[in-house]
């Protein structure tokens, strides 16, 4: 399924990039927010055919397929390469040569390997401060919806204030929220909580994909700059949540968590501020 998912995303990003120079950011954001939308329809229209009908788990899925298809044959019909495909390998090694780039793809792997702590507990933190089961459930279409603005907003801003200035700013922001993610204890708390880790959180996502995009001049190797890069952060997704469970088995609470996920994330924003010392505009720059 990942597999899938990157067959989708990383094509769309480079394609979308490729038509814009000036307001790259901003699109791309729009293009991002996609995804943090269907996080809002599909965990309930899913919700609702498994536990509101007797049609069982298959014909669920296999439903969901079929609402999603035509989007995708959309997709294949309008979305065309601006420019030819290069007559290259799959791989760049020039891109790993770029200081620039390789501080990027720290930062992201650091802000992936600690951001996704509240969303795979939020809802078992919930649960465990008394909240109803399936409430606990929607904080993550919450996450999701809040997520639509953090990938739009910040886009548009990264335009007129920098790329790398925005997608620093959203590793350190989001990080600050997951050190507070064992401080809220009523419902409204949570729901607050959650709302304001959407919005940074999803920055994160459409911040990358521009600040990438600024690694080369030439189109045709975006898409390969971007799959390169958020193929090792794919790594620090696929770490940071089992390291997160196994700190919360071993101390049965979730500020060691909260810590583990924050620290990280704060890192990758800083790792990514730094990048701005080799480019000419300097630390103070608006890049």
């Amino acid at each position: 399924m990942s597999s899938a998912v990157a067959c989708l995303q990383f094509p769309a990003f480079a394609i979308v990039a490729q038509y814009f120079d000036k307001k790259r950011a901003a699109a791309m954001g729009i293009t991002a927010s996609g995804s943090s939308i269907g996080g809002i329809i599909f965990p309930l229209i899913l919700s609702k055919l498994l536990n509101g009908s007797s049609i069982g788990f298959g014909w669920s899925i296999r439903i969901i397929g079929f609402i999603i298809l035509p989007f995708f044959l959309l997709a294949i019909m309008i979305l065309k390469p601006r420019v030819p495909p290069r007559k290259a390998n799959i791989f760049i090694g020039a891109a790993w040569k770029d200081t620039k780039y390789c501080l990027l793809i720290a930062g992201m792997f650091f802000m992936m390997m600690g951001m996704w702590t509240p969303i795979f507990y939020m809802p078992s933190y919930a649960v465990s401060r008394g909240m109803g089961v399936t409430l606990a459930g929607n904080l993550l279409a919450i996450i999701n919806a809040t997520s639509t603005f953090g990938r739009i907003i910040p886009g548009i801003l990264a335009d007129k204030f920098g790329k790398l200035n925005l997608f620093g700013f959203a590793g350190i922001a989001t990080g600050i929220m997951v050190f507070c993610f064992d401080g809220p204890k009523t419902n409204a708390g949570l729901i607050v909580y959650v709302i304001f880790f959407g919005f940074t959180s999803g920055t994160i996502i459409s911040s990358a994909s521009a600040a990438i995009s600024l690694c080369t001049k030439d189109p045709r190797n975006l898409g390969t700059y971007m799959g390169m890069g958020m193929g090792l952060a794919a790594f620090a997704t696929l770490a940071g949540p089992p390291i997160s469970g196994a700190l919360l088995e071993r101390y049965g609470g979730y500020s060691q968590v909260a810590i583990f996920g924050g620290t990280f994330s704060v890192f990758g924003g800083l790792i990514v501020l730094s990048s701005k010392l080799v480019t000419p505009e300097g630390i103070m720059g608006k890049v």
